[in-house]
Protein backbone atom coordinates (compact mmCIF):
# COMPACT_ATOMS: atom_id res chain seq x y z
CA UNK A 1 0.00 0.00 0.00
CA UNK A 2 1.47 3.43 -1.24
CA UNK A 3 0.87 7.03 0.67
CA UNK A 4 -0.74 9.15 -1.77
CA UNK A 5 -2.32 11.88 0.48
CA UNK A 6 -1.21 13.44 3.63
CA UNK A 7 -1.61 16.49 5.60
CA UNK A 8 -1.17 17.19 9.59
CA UNK A 9 -3.84 15.05 11.15
CA UNK A 10 -5.44 13.17 7.69
CA UNK A 11 -3.86 10.05 5.92
CA UNK A 12 -4.90 9.17 2.56
CA UNK A 13 -3.61 5.39 1.16
CA UNK A 14 -4.87 3.99 -2.01
CA UNK A 15 -5.28 0.15 -1.87
CA UNK A 16 -6.19 -0.95 -5.16
CA UNK A 17 -9.18 0.72 -5.89
CA UNK A 18 -9.94 1.15 -2.09
CA UNK A 19 -9.59 5.06 -0.42
CA UNK A 20 -8.18 4.34 3.01
CA UNK A 21 -8.82 7.19 5.01
CA UNK A 22 -6.87 7.15 8.30
CA UNK A 23 -7.72 9.52 11.05
CA UNK A 24 -4.92 10.25 13.21
CA UNK A 25 -5.21 13.49 15.33
CA UNK A 26 -4.21 12.67 19.39
CA UNK A 27 -5.32 12.42 21.36
CA UNK A 28 -9.09 11.23 20.40
CA UNK A 29 -10.13 12.39 16.52
CA UNK A 30 -11.64 15.50 18.19
CA UNK A 31 -13.65 16.94 15.44
CA UNK A 32 -13.24 20.94 14.75
CA UNK A 33 -14.11 22.97 11.53
CA UNK A 34 -10.78 22.40 9.77
CA UNK A 35 -10.53 18.61 10.70
CA UNK A 36 -14.19 18.28 9.14
CA UNK A 37 -13.35 20.45 5.70
CA UNK A 38 -10.40 18.42 5.59
CA UNK A 39 -11.89 15.20 6.32
CA UNK A 40 -14.38 16.06 3.58
CA UNK A 41 -11.73 17.11 1.30
CA UNK A 42 -10.02 13.66 1.30
CA UNK A 43 -13.49 12.00 0.61
CA UNK A 44 -14.27 14.26 -2.07
CA UNK A 45 -11.23 14.05 -4.09
CA UNK A 46 -10.94 9.98 -3.62
CA UNK A 47 -13.02 8.94 -7.01
CA UNK A 48 -10.84 11.78 -9.06
CA UNK A 49 -7.89 9.97 -7.32
CA UNK A 50 -9.09 6.62 -8.88
CA UNK A 51 -11.08 5.43 -6.29
CA UNK A 52 -13.96 3.23 -6.11
CA UNK A 53 -14.77 2.76 -2.33
CA UNK A 54 -13.64 5.03 0.84
CA UNK A 55 -13.08 2.90 4.02
CA UNK A 56 -12.49 5.37 6.60
CA UNK A 57 -10.75 4.56 9.74
CA UNK A 58 -8.81 5.44 12.81
CA UNK A 59 -5.63 4.60 14.49
CA UNK A 60 -5.90 6.17 17.70
CA UNK A 61 -7.58 4.93 20.45
CA UNK A 62 -11.10 5.84 19.45
CA UNK A 63 -13.21 6.49 16.26
CA UNK A 64 -13.34 9.93 17.06
CA UNK A 65 -14.65 10.84 20.99
CA UNK A 66 -16.82 13.82 19.76
CA UNK A 67 -16.44 17.75 19.01
CA UNK A 68 -13.23 19.74 20.13
CA UNK A 69 -15.30 21.79 22.70
CA UNK A 70 -12.44 24.11 23.17
CA UNK A 71 -13.76 25.18 19.46
CA UNK A 72 -16.64 26.09 20.61
CA UNK A 73 -18.00 29.99 20.50
CA UNK A 74 -14.34 31.27 18.57
CA UNK A 75 -14.93 33.22 15.73
CA UNK A 76 -12.13 31.47 13.40
CA UNK A 77 -14.12 29.14 11.74
CA UNK A 78 -12.83 26.06 13.80
CA UNK A 79 -16.41 25.13 15.43
CA UNK A 80 -18.32 22.44 14.85
CA UNK A 81 -22.17 23.23 13.81
CA UNK A 82 -22.66 22.91 9.41
CA UNK A 83 -25.69 21.56 8.88
CA UNK A 84 -24.50 21.00 5.35
CA UNK A 85 -21.59 18.55 6.42
CA UNK A 86 -23.34 15.09 6.56
CA UNK A 87 -25.33 15.65 3.27
CA UNK A 88 -21.36 16.46 1.20
CA UNK A 89 -19.88 12.59 2.88
CA UNK A 90 -23.51 11.56 1.45
CA UNK A 91 -23.38 12.98 -1.65
CA UNK A 92 -20.01 11.28 -2.61
CA UNK A 93 -20.92 8.67 -5.57
CA UNK A 94 -18.96 5.39 -4.73
CA UNK A 95 -19.95 3.93 -1.49
CA UNK A 96 -18.14 4.61 1.84
CA UNK A 97 -17.67 2.70 5.07
CA UNK A 98 -16.78 4.01 8.58
CA UNK A 99 -14.99 0.92 10.61
CA UNK A 100 -15.63 1.66 13.98
CA UNK A 101 -13.48 0.81 16.92
CA UNK A 102 -13.53 2.57 20.61
CA UNK A 103 -15.92 5.72 20.91
CA UNK A 104 -17.76 7.02 18.42
CA UNK A 105 -19.80 9.75 19.93
CA UNK A 106 -20.94 12.92 19.41
CA UNK A 107 -19.98 14.41 15.95
CA UNK A 108 -17.24 11.13 15.76
CA UNK A 109 -20.70 9.41 15.49
CA UNK A 110 -22.19 11.69 13.16
CA UNK A 111 -19.52 11.33 10.55
CA UNK A 112 -20.09 7.26 10.79
CA UNK A 113 -24.00 7.79 10.33
CA UNK A 114 -22.85 9.82 6.90
CA UNK A 115 -20.94 6.74 5.54
CA UNK A 116 -23.14 3.97 3.34
CA UNK A 117 -22.01 1.39 5.90
CA UNK A 118 -20.87 0.98 9.50
CA UNK A 119 -18.65 -1.78 10.68
CA UNK A 120 -18.05 -1.98 14.66
CA UNK A 121 -15.65 -3.71 16.31
CA UNK A 122 -17.36 -5.86 19.46
CA UNK A 123 -16.06 -3.46 22.26
CA UNK A 124 -17.01 -0.11 20.75
CA UNK A 125 -19.34 2.15 21.95
CA UNK A 126 -21.31 4.69 19.95
CA UNK A 127 -23.70 7.37 20.76
CA UNK A 128 -25.26 11.14 20.26
CA UNK A 129 -23.86 12.73 23.97
CA UNK A 130 -24.57 16.24 22.98
CA UNK A 131 -27.08 16.58 25.52
CA UNK A 132 -24.85 15.65 28.27
CA UNK A 133 -23.27 19.44 27.94
CA UNK A 134 -26.99 20.61 27.48
CA UNK A 135 -26.50 20.79 23.30
CA UNK A 136 -27.89 18.77 20.51
CA UNK A 137 -26.18 17.35 17.86
CA UNK A 138 -25.01 20.10 15.32
CA UNK A 139 -23.86 17.66 12.19
CA UNK A 140 -27.41 16.19 11.33
CA UNK A 141 -27.41 13.41 13.43
CA UNK A 142 -30.76 13.66 14.99
CA UNK A 143 -31.45 13.08 11.46
CA UNK A 144 -30.00 10.41 10.52
CA UNK A 145 -30.70 8.21 13.48
CA UNK A 146 -34.39 9.00 12.69
CA UNK A 147 -33.92 8.17 8.92
CA UNK A 148 -32.14 4.63 10.30
CA UNK A 149 -34.25 3.68 13.16
CA UNK A 150 -37.67 5.34 13.13
CA UNK A 151 -39.08 8.09 15.35
CA UNK A 152 -38.93 6.77 18.54
CA UNK A 153 -35.69 5.62 18.71
CA UNK A 154 -33.59 8.65 16.63
CA UNK A 155 -35.51 10.19 19.89
CA UNK A 156 -34.41 8.30 22.48
CA UNK A 157 -31.04 8.15 20.84
CA UNK A 158 -30.46 11.81 20.79
CA UNK A 159 -31.90 12.85 23.70
CA UNK A 160 -30.67 10.26 26.63
CA UNK A 161 -27.11 10.67 25.18
CA UNK A 162 -26.14 7.06 25.95
CA UNK A 163 -23.15 5.11 25.26
CA UNK A 164 -24.31 2.47 22.52
CA UNK A 165 -23.46 -1.22 22.33
CA UNK A 166 -22.60 -2.30 18.84
CA UNK A 167 -25.11 -5.15 18.97
CA UNK A 168 -27.87 -2.50 20.19
CA UNK A 169 -27.37 -0.31 17.17
CA UNK A 170 -27.11 -3.36 14.53
CA UNK A 171 -30.59 -4.56 15.87
CA UNK A 172 -32.14 -0.91 15.24
CA UNK A 173 -30.77 -0.81 11.92
CA UNK A 174 -28.18 1.93 12.14
CA UNK A 175 -24.90 -0.12 12.05
CA UNK A 176 -24.69 -2.78 9.16
CA UNK A 177 -22.32 -5.39 11.43
CA UNK A 178 -20.59 -6.08 14.60
CA UNK A 179 -17.34 -8.07 14.26
CA UNK A 180 -14.57 -9.27 17.03
CA UNK A 181 -12.33 -6.41 17.23
CA UNK A 182 -9.51 -8.06 16.04
CA UNK A 183 -10.97 -8.84 13.12
CA UNK A 184 -12.29 -5.43 12.07
CA UNK A 185 -9.77 -4.24 9.72
CA UNK A 186 -9.55 -7.49 7.52
CA UNK A 187 -13.51 -7.45 7.40
CA UNK A 188 -13.72 -3.80 6.42
CA UNK A 189 -11.09 -3.74 3.51
CA UNK A 190 -12.84 -6.64 2.41
CA UNK A 191 -15.96 -5.01 1.96
CA UNK A 192 -14.71 -2.17 0.54
CA UNK A 193 -12.82 -4.04 -1.77
CA UNK A 194 -15.89 -6.05 -2.81
CA UNK A 195 -17.46 -2.88 -2.99
CA UNK A 196 -14.59 -1.14 -5.41
CA UNK A 197 -14.30 -4.21 -7.51
CA UNK A 198 -18.51 -3.68 -8.24
CA UNK A 199 -20.28 -1.65 -11.31
CA UNK A 200 -19.48 2.01 -10.23
CA UNK A 201 -21.91 3.74 -12.18
CA UNK A 202 -25.10 1.58 -10.74
CA UNK A 203 -23.36 2.32 -7.68
CA UNK A 204 -23.79 6.19 -8.03
CA UNK A 205 -27.37 5.55 -9.21
CA UNK A 206 -28.43 3.73 -6.08
CA UNK A 207 -26.87 5.93 -4.09
CA UNK A 208 -28.67 9.09 -6.18
CA UNK A 209 -32.22 7.14 -6.08
CA UNK A 210 -31.71 6.33 -2.17
CA UNK A 211 -31.24 9.89 -0.72
CA UNK A 212 -33.54 10.92 -2.83
CA UNK A 213 -36.03 8.44 -1.43
CA UNK A 214 -35.37 9.36 1.58
CA UNK A 215 -35.16 13.04 2.15
CA UNK A 216 -37.93 13.65 -0.92
CA UNK A 217 -40.04 10.22 -0.61
CA UNK A 218 -40.55 7.37 -3.05
CA UNK A 219 -42.72 9.22 -5.79
CA UNK A 220 -39.86 11.64 -6.26
CA UNK A 221 -37.26 8.72 -6.76
CA UNK A 222 -39.65 6.91 -8.87
CA UNK A 223 -39.66 9.82 -11.09
CA UNK A 224 -35.81 10.49 -10.75
CA UNK A 225 -35.48 6.60 -11.69
CA UNK A 226 -35.07 7.08 -15.36
CA UNK A 227 -32.40 9.95 -15.47
CA UNK A 228 -30.57 7.89 -13.27
CA UNK A 229 -30.75 4.61 -15.19
CA UNK A 230 -29.51 6.53 -18.54
CA UNK A 231 -26.13 6.59 -16.99
CA UNK A 232 -26.14 2.78 -16.31
CA UNK A 233 -27.63 1.68 -19.26
CA UNK A 234 -24.96 3.53 -21.14
CA UNK A 235 -21.99 1.91 -18.57
CA UNK A 236 -19.31 -0.44 -20.12
CA UNK A 237 -20.03 -2.38 -17.06
CA UNK A 238 -23.51 -3.04 -18.03
CA UNK A 239 -22.18 -4.13 -21.60
CA UNK A 240 -19.38 -6.29 -20.10
CA UNK A 241 -21.88 -7.72 -17.24
CA UNK A 242 -24.33 -8.81 -19.95
CA UNK A 243 -21.33 -10.51 -21.73
CA UNK A 244 -20.32 -12.16 -19.15
CA UNK A 245 -23.92 -13.75 -17.94
CA UNK A 246 -24.26 -15.19 -21.56
CA UNK A 247 -20.69 -16.65 -21.56
CA UNK A 248 -20.73 -17.65 -18.21
CA UNK A 249 -23.58 -17.05 -16.17
CA UNK A 250 -24.15 -14.48 -13.24
CA UNK A 251 -21.50 -13.25 -10.88
CA UNK A 252 -18.90 -13.81 -12.96
CA UNK A 253 -18.26 -10.32 -14.81
CA UNK A 254 -15.16 -7.89 -14.35
CA UNK A 255 -16.01 -4.54 -13.91
CA UNK A 256 -13.42 -1.83 -15.02
CA UNK A 257 -15.89 1.36 -13.14
CA UNK A 258 -16.59 2.67 -16.48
Amino acid sequence: MSEDQANEHIRVDLDGAVAVITMAKPPHNLLNGRFIEDLLTAFEDAPTNGARAILLRSEMKHFSAGADVDGFGSDDGDGVAAVDVLDRFAAIPIPTIAAVHGLALGGGFEIALACDFIMAGASSRLGLVETSIGLMPLLGGVQRVVERAGLARGKEIAMFGRRHEPELLERWGIINVVVADEALDDASRSWAQQLAAGPTIAYSAIKELATIASTQGVRAADEAQEAAANAVWASEDLKSGLESFAESGPGTAIFQGS
